[in-house]
């Protein structure tokens, strides 16, 4: 108990002593957790936003010219057999016409009534797993290979943009996360080690006392602790309070759960130690 009061002495005389390099430390931590958590947000946001937008991803099969009428029922079930379509809808040409005249606002096709140029269809629903570039091509494929299926039609183009944008999110968010993470390591253990310096002698003086290095060290370790979790904390409570203010009417942003706050703190913590150790070190030997 003697020894756990000095512990939390020596933090409080720190503190008290040090004011300025503890705010600094604090606001330098608490605005480098801010902008990746600002990060996560996004990211998860993005990705709920991409996933909203595929499920509503059709891919369209074109009938072939030659395929009679009556062999349309054996096409639409032999690809609703397929894994990964969840349904069917076929698309006469009469729909088509009908769909095209909705769409533009007129019938372009006034004088075709005997003969309807626009091609049969199916309109293919497909599952959550099957809504990825490399699903959709393979997909694709094994479609062009069914006797009936002229050609397909999916937005290929655009799939590539929302793939390449979100490996663009994920590696960025790597590289910030890696750098936040030396930054806080080197913010932490550059502050303990400017009161380490200022305490050379009393540090070496509880050293020849025959205090132990991790006794000796404890006040430090805390520091660093609760620093990078109060931080943390902090830039979670700003960023909530901001994320309240603020509302958009196409998308809703996506913030984690409590728990995957507080893991992330807990770690931000941990890590303030681990830095508080790498500060004091060198006062130790």
């Amino acid at each position: 108990m003697t020894r756990f009061s000095f512990v939390w002495r020596e933090l409080g005389r720190m503190l008290y002593r040090y004011p300025g390099t503890a705010l600094g430390s604090f606001l330098s931590l608490s605005l480098l957790f801010l902008l990746f958590d600002v990060f996560w947000v996004a990211t998860g946001t993005t990705n709920q936003f991409y996933a909203t937008l595929l499920s509503d991803l059709r891919m369209e099969a074109f009938v072939s010219e030659e395929l009679p009428d009556s062999a349309l029922t054996r096409l639409s079930s032999d690809i609703a057999d397929m894994a990964g379509i969840r349904s069917v809808e076929y698309v006469s040409r009469e729909q088509a016409r009908q769909d095209l005249a909705n769409l533009v606002g007129t019938d372009l096709l006034v004088g075709y009534d005997s003969l309807n140029p626009l091609p049969r269809s199916f309109v293919l629903i497909l599952d959550g797993a099957y809504h990825g570039l490399s699903a959709m091509g393979g997909l694709e494929q094994r479609l062009v290979a069914l006797t009936g299926v002229a050609e397909v039609h999916y937005s290929k183009k655009w799939l590539e943009q929302m793939e390449q944008t979100r490996l663009l999110f994920r590696t960025v968010g790597l590289a910030l996360g890696a750098i936040i993470l030396l930054a806080a390591i080197i913010t932490t253990s550059n502050s303990i080690r400017l009161m380490t310096r200022a305490r050379a002698l009393g540090l070496h003086q509880m050293r020849l006392l025959g205090a132990g290095r991790l006794f000796t060290a404890s006040p430090f370790l805390l520091e660093g602790f609760l620093l990078t979790g109060m931080s943390a904390v902090g830039s979670w409570g700003l960023l909530l309070i901001g994320v309240r203010k603020i509302s958009f009417s196409q998308f809703a942003v996506v913030v984690p759960a409590y728990a995957d706050m507080a893991l992330f703190c807990l770690a931000a913590a941990l890590l303030g130690a681990v830095s508080g150790l790498l500060g004091i070190r060198k006062a130790l030997r």
